[in-house]
């Protein structure tokens, strides 16, 4: 199997080595799958692995192969198979778009109007089915990260401005959003700790949400947000000043198994009456629950159950995932990932998103992204989802380029 190339026991991404050239090829024109599809270095990858899925193929029907290297090849037969069908069906839509283009520039007399205009709606449909065959194929090249199916812990919490409450309003909206999003999607969200501010915003929350593929979604959502609005009330409102605050967003992968072994003794319990938003067991007991981990610092909180155990065992379990997000970290640092996209770092200085009220206009500063319409976004539906489908497919890009600038330095020696 060496001697015939097909032994791989490297991901996808490892098996092409060849020269590349992606210096003249800016980074800022990764506007869609489509548009790294296009690129020469791209192609070549990719016709490396469709001729290895037909030698790989070829080999198999080969009678003097053992069992162990009859497995090894169907497996990496099974790996290839959909890459190698995704890159035929965009070659074929890919010579669809051409034949098009070309009888559209025939089609320019009075008679042929209408067939151009024909044409050109199967042309805009056809390059659709491109990007989204595009962005199908980098799925399948991006290894799957080990979390991306993981419920997950969802905490916000209101920043500090001299607008007065436009931070814990906005905070509000945006666990709101979130919330909206979860019903949207169709999963449960379940709200685990939920403390309002006085005037009817909110100061900090946190919701645990389980459902298909969480993580996956929401990863980029940690971060620094920052809201741009003339307050309802008050000198400013009158004024006409616009405020900015913000608000920070941490989105924690749960695994359904998390192996942090916690020592009772490092652990400081308190307990005391729920703030909540309302229900006649707030303020009557003391079934909330502080728990402090005292080597760490990390402290959380659980008061939404009126069970005081029940609240233990919430808090219990998202001190365990806190704990297992640091290790996560600090893997991802010794790792030193060269990435120049850094999407969902969490560090609460990075503004990640601007939602400007006045000018009723988001901005998702890693993509150079913006969406109008502040309340569709803020229902937590399509546009959401949309905003957060495009991160991905970013990421996804970003990834597929990174690695093959990185296959670069390894052919040039750098």
């Amino acid at each position: 199997l060496h001697n015939h190339g097909f032994w791989r026991p490297k991901p996808l991404l490892d098996t092409a080595r060849f020269t590349l050239s992606f210096n003249s090829w800016q980074r800022k024109n990764h506007q869609d799958s489509q548009a790294l599809w296009k690129h020469e270095a791209v192609q070549k990858y990719l016709e490396s692995l469709s001729k290895e899925y037909q030698q790989v193929s070829h080999q198999l029907s080969a009678h003097s192969l053992n069992d162990f290297e009859q497995r090894t090849l169907r497996r990496r037969c099974a790996d290839l198979s959909p890459i190698a069908a995704a890159f035929q069906e965009i070659k074929e839509a890919e010579r669809e778009v051409q034949e098009l283009e070309a009888m559209c520039t025939e089609l320019d007399s009075r008679d042929e109007k209408q067939l151009l205009e024909l044409a050109l709606e199967e042309k805009e449909s056809l390059n659709k089915k491109m990007n989204m065959l595009c962005r199908k194929l980098f799925q399948l090249l991006v290894p799957k990260e080990k979390y991306d199916r993981s419920p997950v812990i969802l905490e916000v919490t209101a920043g500090r401005t001299t607008g007065g409450d436009i931070c814990q309003q906005f905070t509000k909206e945006m666990f709101d959003m979130y919330q909206s999003y979860a019903d949207y999607k169709r999963w449960t969200f379940d709200i685990v700790n939920y403390t309002p501010a006085e005037i009817g915003g909110l100061h900090h929350a946190a919701a645990h949400i389980s459902g298909d593929n969480v993580y996956r979604h929401l990863k980029y959502e940690g971060g620094t947000h920052r809201v741009q609005r003339i307050p309802e009330t008050g000198m400013s409102s009158r004024m006409q000043r616009i405020h900015t605050g913000t608000m920070s967003v941490i989105v924690l992968p749960q695994p359904e198994e998390v192996d942090v072994k916690v020592d009772p003794k490092d652990l400081r319990i308190d307990t005391f009456r729920s703030k909540g938003a309302g229900g006649q067991h707030v303020n009557k007991t003391d079934s909330a629950v502080r728990i402090v981990h005292l080597p760490t610092g990390l402290a959380v909180e659980c008061q939404q159950e009126r069970s005081q155990q029940l609240n233990k065992e919430i808090a219990l379990r998202t001190l365990r995932a806190k704990l297992y997000q640091q290790i996560l970290e600090k893997q991802l640092r010794q790792e030193q990932s060269a990435r120049k996209l850094q999407l969902g770092t969490r560090a609460q200085s990075e503004r990640i998103r601007t939602y400007n009220f006045t000018q009723d206009r988001v901005t998702d500063h890693r993509i150079s992204y913006d969406a109008r319409n502040i309340k569709e976004i803020l229902s937590g539906k399509e546009a959401l989802d949309k905003l957060i489908n495009r991160l991905l497919e970013f990421a996804e890009i970003e990834a597929v380029t990174q690695y093959l600038e990185n296959l670069q330095t390894l052919e040039g020696g750098g």
